[in-house]
C-alpha cells in the first residue's frame, strides 16, 4: 500500500446539515465515500450528561487531505464544536484502497 488510508468521523444536528457537508466535502475531491447514518448520542456538555439524535457521517479518504477536510467541515458545520476525529485504516481490500486514491488524488478524472 503507497500511503495508508483513514476514516474521518462527524456528527451532525440532522440530515440536511449531513448531506450539505457531504457534498462539498465530495465536491472538494476531499474523500472517495461519505456514508450517513441515524445515531443518538450520549456524552458530557456544560457538567451534564445530555442524549441528541444526530447524523454519523463516515467519511473515507487520505491522511494528507485531514487537515483541509477538518478546514472545510469547521467552516460550514453548526456545532460550536464538532466533531471531527481520525482513524487510521491499517489494512483493506487494495482494489478499493487503490479507488479511494485514486478519488482523492489531485489529478482525478473527470476534475
Amino acid at each position: 500500500m503507497d500511503e495508508a488510508a483513514c476514516v474521518v468521523m462527524i456528527t451532525a444536528p440532522n440530515k440536511e446539515e449531513a448531506e450539505r457537508l457531504a457534498i462539498a466535502t465530495l465536491e472538494a475531491r476531499l474523500a472517495a465515500c461519505v456514508q450517513i447514518q441515524a445515531i443518538t448520542s450520549h456524552y458530557w456538555w456544560d457538567g451534564k450528561i445530555t442524549s441528541d439524535a444526530e447524523q454519523l457521517l463516515l467519511i473515507k479518504t487520505m491522511p494528507a487531505k485531514f487537515a483541509a477536510l477538518r478546514e472545510l467541515i469547521t467552516s460550514l458545520h453548526s456545532y460550536d464544536t464538532p466533531e471531527i476525529i481520525q482513524l487510521p485504516v491499517t489494512a483493506g481490500a487494495e482494489k478499493y484502497l487503490g479507488w479511494l486514491r485514486r478519488e482523492v488524488a489531485t489529478d482525478s478524472p473527470g476534475r
